[in-house]
């Protein structure tokens, strides 16, 4: 039996699976793991600060390499990449945020790097980042009420 309390330098794959599986029983669900891979769901946005906090410091994944959103239409989801530079290992995961309320909590204060890839995620997409820092738009407008990666974003011309 793992300490879901211990810290981690190198977890391993399964070990990784194990210790979020047991420390998140009904909020995080494994869906496959590869070779230095694991995908995964938080199940409820929000659980995600909470998740990636101890993914930071338990297990040590010192690098939020990726925050993206994608429209996948009846909601949206926030994607996360993780890394583990002792292992190499990445950690994908995501969560499900409904068009009617998209707001998640900033990982911006677990890894300062995520700061400019929520930004560029809220300008695209809309995704709200609660408790960032420096939540604005990079290049388009201030004026801009609109999302250019949804789906629903019309491109001129479009009907």
């Amino acid at each position: 039996m793992m300490d879901t309390e211990a810290i981690y330098q190198e977890p391993s794959v399964s070990e990784i699976k194990h210790l979020l599986e047991n420390k998140f029983k009904g909020k995080v669900a494994v869906s496959k793991t590869d070779v230095r891979r694991v995908h995964a769901e938080i199940l409820n946005k929000e659980d995600v600060f909470e998740v990636c906090n101890y993914i930071h410091d338990n297990l040590t994944f010192e690098h939020c390499s990726m925050v993206m959103g994608a429209d996948m239409i009846d909601h949206l989801e926030v994607i996360y990449l993780l890394t583990n530079y002792y292992s190499g290992t990445v950690i994908e995961i995501f969560a499900k945020l409904p068009l009617d309320d998209l707001h998640v909590h900033s990982v911006a204060l677990i890894w300062e790097g995520a700061n400019w890839h929520e930004r560029e995620t809220f300008e695209l997409f809309g995704i709200i980042f609660d408790e960032h820092p420096k939540l604005k738009r990079l290049l388009t407008p201030d004026t801009y009420t609109f999302f250019p990666f949804r789906k629903s974003y019309k491109l001129r011309g479009q009907e």
